[in-house]
């Protein structure tokens, strides 16, 4: 994906949530005027729809320069190609409404909506661990090189999304990586989201403590325990993570199968990463095994956590080898070790976002 750090050219940009609303403008990497809060009327579509106008046009008019287009994420399920939102269920009012179209009309711009999983994918693999891990390869001398990434984002639910060689992959009916809706590996009649999400830590840390759910505590009380920072029930605390870890490994490593690429995880969860990647990584690099009982890897490609320093280390070291062209004296260097590598945000979710939805938008717009 190009670099648009230095681009001058404005996007404007939208956080839509069901109470809020927050208007922003983006060039380069940076914001073009300074965000605004407008309340989103979630139940009120014509009112909600008026807010929806007048935040734009009052961030426009706080622009450097004209923006070129408007691309934000905003809540599924929609037929996100066509603009058009189904029916997002924190928006009650937005049933079957050609909102991207209804933008367009008004402000004569191109106007892209995606949803936030995507948009962060986008966004970590324009500026945040895709060239992050590319520039640290190339320092280590490495002829590595990665073209691909899946992000995940882990909080009130489970997102995906994935970008191949620049670009956002999303399906025929704005349904690319739907990950939520794989199956749990420890509760199989129910969705992955289920084990990835905050109220599935929860959930696990009242079970291993022994108390009902409405006293556990959030993840983020969760991970204090779990770090002897804050008092609780540590044992329980770091169980809940690791069972998050293995269960969010088994979905991530479904989707490494098919789609080869690095793999980065963001939302609120993520700040516990150290007390559940370990685990995750381990599942990923779990073994079948076959009727005759001989065990097998689950990836052909070998996982490291980057955020380990000496997994990261070995990750990009790699087995560069010299092979002889047969046939000829010459040689050409070889990589040996197929890998991937799984790490955190680099930009911080919201960043990676708004980022994103900057670029997917240059992006589309030079096609």
């Amino acid at each position: 994906m190009r670099d648009y750090a230095a681009d001058d050219r404005v996007v404007l940009t939208l956080d839509a949530g069901g109470t809020n609303f927050v208007f922003g403008a983006m060039a380069g990497h940076e914001p073009a005027a300074a965000a605004l809060t407008l309340p989103a009327r979630a139940d009120e579509l014509e009112a909600s729809l008026a807010t929806m106008v007048e935040g734009f046009e009052r961030v426009r008019a706080e622009c450097p320069r004209p923006p070129v287009a408007i691309s934000f994420a905003f809540p599924g399920p929609c037929d996100y190609a066509r603009g058009i939102v189904v029916a997002p269920p924190n928006l009650t009012a937005y049933r079957n409404v050609a909102l991207g179209p209804m933008l367009e009309d008004h402000f004569g711009l191109p106007v892209f909506i995606n949803n936030d999983g995507d948009l962060f994918a986008v966004g970590e693999a324009a500026a945040g661990l895709l060239p992050d891990v590319n520039a640290r390869l190339e320092r280590a001398g490495s002829p590595k090189r990665y073209q691909n990434l899946v992000g995940f984002t882990m909080g009130t639910g489970f997102g995906c999304g994935i970008v191949h060689k620049g670009a956002l992959y999303t399906g025929d009916n704005s349904l690319g990586g739907e990950v939520w809706l794989l199956r749990n590996k420890l509760v199989p009649g129910t969705n992955v989201e289920e084990g990835v999400s905050i109220r599935a830590v929860r959930r696990a840390y009242a079970a291993y403590a022994g108390v009902a759910l409405a006293e556990a505590p959030d993840p983020k009380r969760i991970a204090e325990i779990a770090r002897g920072e804050a008092p609780g029930d540590a044992e329980a605390a770091r169980r809940a993570f690791a069972q998050l870890g293995e269960v969010a490994g088994d979905a991530i490593a479904f989707v490494t199968t098919l789609v080869d690429a690095l793999v980065v995880v963001g939302g609120g969860i993520a700040a516990a990463h150290r007390l559940f990647l370990p685990s995750l990584v381990a599942e990923m690099n779990g073994r079948y095994t076959t009727p005759a009982g001989e065990p097998f890897r689950r990836l052909v490609q070998v996982v490291f956590d980057l955020e380990d320093p000496e997994q990261m280390e070995a990750f990009l070291r790699g087995r560069t080898i010299d092979l002889t062209v047969p046939g000829s004296g010459r040689t050409v260097s070889f990589d040996a070790l197929q890998r991937t590598g799984i790490g955190v945000s680099r930009l911080g979710t919201s960043q990676a976002v708004a980022i994103g939805a900057y670029a997917h938008a240059l992006e589309r717009l030079a096609r």
